[in-house]
């Protein structure tokens, strides 16, 4: 795991630091040492300056670049200076490395290599029409972009923006943070490096997951063994409305993909002709419905619930059924762990939410930021400018795992926040989160144990987005189906087994 954190606690750490007898000076030319280490330098190079202490970077980068034989070319965007920033500013000018000033008509034409400098993980809010120019300027400019620490224009903690530097490589400084990986990031940061210059975290980090993370969700299967050993599991969905026939028996695959030994559909008899053709290797169980929406009987919740070790439940399920008395039944009654995706979650946002404080089951909510913003009553323009707080109070408040969908998976509990950032531009599609169910209901059943579900949700994450990526890589983002992304499970768990 990779810790990931907020600018705030890189302010505080890079403070207490400083404190501790490590001085400012030190930090820039460290991180500048650690940006030189990172680059394949060659060519004419410009690095576009600011005005704060990413400057200051900058200035120290421009002295190692002559130091090692390269004649970088300064573009100060203003005669502003951090302290730092100041000293090694002139000692650039001392060793007489060339300082242009920008303006409007400025061009990056015939550099091999641009370096942004201009802001740091501190910036918020608006540009100004001078930055904008600049940073519009460098992404017109066809030469190889360095962005150091963050891209000019990306707001760290978020990773929103309205114009931002679009860069070959990012090289975040001491630890990365959460703006690298959020909401646009992955659309303006092609490849990023961090460096360690000696900053110590003050406050608990994210993690972000790696692929040897997940090889504990994995279950080893043995020669002397049967289906039953891992794991019978339910998924509860679809009604007349949105029967998805194929969408359930999709799910249902993910699952089996993912080494369930028996899924159950439990759905509306009304739809059960339709479901049936499509299910080959699940077995099907038909629920009484009204007007083809699944009502609420507790002896046939019971029946499809039957050894059942986990649950799956609300793909499909439409607005009309009684989703909420059956979530609300599983939740008093049962011990097992609970995927609760799709109208599930609209249900619960329509109903009593401290239902889930009271159960003895495992809730993981899979919500993308939409769904996030139901269930706490905010707008989605909300979450999406915080989805790790979002997530977090959630979690906290109700006692569930929350896995909240986006570039960058975020699996929030009460105890801590991991990002998993795996996934491509091609699961934009339908039936991606269905996938993403069937995946999570089989590493639930296979491993039900209520200590497992934080490790079985992140790792659920990370094979949906491995073998999402693996599709991507075989059909192209534009022509990818969620179909695709099940036919790639099995590669993606082989790649994470054989992880040493």
């Amino acid at each position: 795991m990779i810790p990931v954190i907020s600018v705030e606690n890189m302010r505080k750490s890079d403070r207490a630091t400083i404190d501790g007898g490590l001085s400012g000076r030190e930090l820039m030319w460290r991180a500048a040492q650690g940006v030189y280490n990172s680059v394949a330098w060659h060519g004419k190079i410009a690095i576009v300056c600011g005005s704060g202490n990413n400057a200051g970077d900058g200035y120290a980068l421009a002295l190692i670049l002559k130091q090692n034989g390269f004649l970088p070319d300064i573009i100060l965007l203003r005669e502003r200076f951090s302290a730092d920033g100041e000293y090694y500013f002139k000692k650039c000018k001392g060793e007489g490395i060339c300082v242009d000033f920008w303006h409007k008509s400025s061009c990056l034409d015939g550099y091999d290599i641009v370096v942004d400098c201009i802001l740091g993980t501190g910036f918020s809010g608006e540009l100004s029409d001078e930055l904008v120019c600049a940073i519009e300027k460098i992404n017109a400019s066809g030469a190889y972009v360095v962005s150091v620490d963050i891209n000019s224009g990306l707001d760290g903690d978020s990773g929103l923006c309205k114009t931002a530097v679009k860069s070959d490589l990012t090289v975040s400084i001491g630890t990365p943070k959460h703006g690298h990986y959020l909401n646009q990031a992955k659309d303006y940061i092609r490849e990023l490096k961090n460096v360690d210059i000696g900053i110590e975290i003050i406050d608990t980090p994210s993690f972000l997951i790696e692929e040897k993370d997940c090889k504990r969700a994995l279950k080893p299967r043995k020669e002397f063994s049967h289906k039953g050993a891992y794991g019978y599991a339910t998924l509860i969905g679809g009604c007349t409305e949105y029967s998805g026939a194929i969408r359930l028996a999709n799910m249902a695959l993910s699952a089996m993909r993912s080494g369930a030994g028996v899924i159950r559909v439990a759905t509306a008899k009304s739809i059960s002709h339709a479901v049936m053709p499509h299910l080959l290797e699940a077995t099907l169980y038909p629920l009484d419905d009204i007007d083809g929406a699944i009502c609420f009987n507790k002896e046939q919740i019971d029946g499809a619930l039957l050894g059942a070790k986990a649950l799956a439940i609300g793909m499909g399920i439409g607005q009309k059924a009684q989703a909420y008395e059956i979530i609300d039944y599983v939740l008093s009654s049962y011990e097992i762990p609970v995927v609760i995706d799709a109208d599930g979650l609209n249900a619960l946002s329509r109903g009593d939410k401290n239902i889930l404080k009271k159960t003895k089951c495992t809730v993981i909510l899979t919500p993308h930021p939409a769904e996030l913003a139901r269930l706490l009553g905010i707008s989605t323009s909300e979450v999406v400018a915080d989805p790790i707080g979002s997530a977090t109070k959630f979690a906290k408040e109700y006692r569930v795992i929350v896995l909240l969908k986006g570039a960058t998976t975020i699996v929030a509990s009460a105890e801590a926040i991991y990002l998993v950032n795996r996934g491509c531009a091609g699961m934009a599609t339908a039936g991606s989160g269905d996938v993403l169910s069937g995946i999570l209901l089989a590493l639930c059943a296979q491993s039900p144990e209520p200590e497992a579900q934080l490790i079985n949700t992140y790792a659920g994450a990370y094979i949906n987005g491995l073998a999402g990526e693996l599709a991507q890589a075989e059909h192209g983002a534009i022509s990818m189906l969620s179909t695709d992304t099940i036919s790639k499970i099995s590669s993606a768990i082989m790649k994470i087994a054989e992880n040493e």
